[in-house]
């Protein structure tokens, strides 16, 4: 009697969304800097599911999904932010402290200052009207 084995498919026992989000956060703490392992890690999440509803709730084609969200797949941010939704997860930002890294203190959260916005201080300019005195 031949002895048959199958490809492991990680999907298959990824049954509870227990299971499918611990399976998540712990290829997210691995990958370090490999996106690949993060979208390949999705595309388990989406297949332990249902991946025609992933692709109807995304507004992307099955077939796209499966190739974005596999090994060789390389998906835009925009994707990924799609299947996260539509699997029901959210990205959380936790700050850690290394060696060479500034600390905040442990009070509130850090505040991030995006390039051109103000802080609630700076005085306020009226905005530019455009017309004639435009690009002058």
């Amino acid at each position: 009697m031949a002895l048959k084995t199958t490809r492991w498919d990680s999907a298959r026992h990824l049954d509870t969304e227990e299971e499918r989000a611990a399976y998540l956060e712990a290829c997210l703490e691995d990958s370090g800097d490999d996106a690949g392992l993060v979208a390949y890690a999705l595309g388990v999440v989406a297949r332990s599911r249902n991946m025609s509803q992933l692709a109807r709730d995304t507004g992307l084609t099955r077939e796209g999904l499966y190739k974005a969200l596999s090994e060789e797949g390389n998906p835009s941010f925009g994707t990924v932010l799609k299947v996260m939704g539509a699997l029901g997860y959210r990205f959380s930002v936790v700050r850690e402290t290394r060696a060479g890294y500034a600390s905040k203190p442990a009070d509130g959260p850090a505040k991030i200052k995006a390039r051109g916005s103000r802080d609630a201080a700076a005085p306020r300019r009226a905005p530019r009207r455009s017309g004639s005195r435009a690009g002058r």
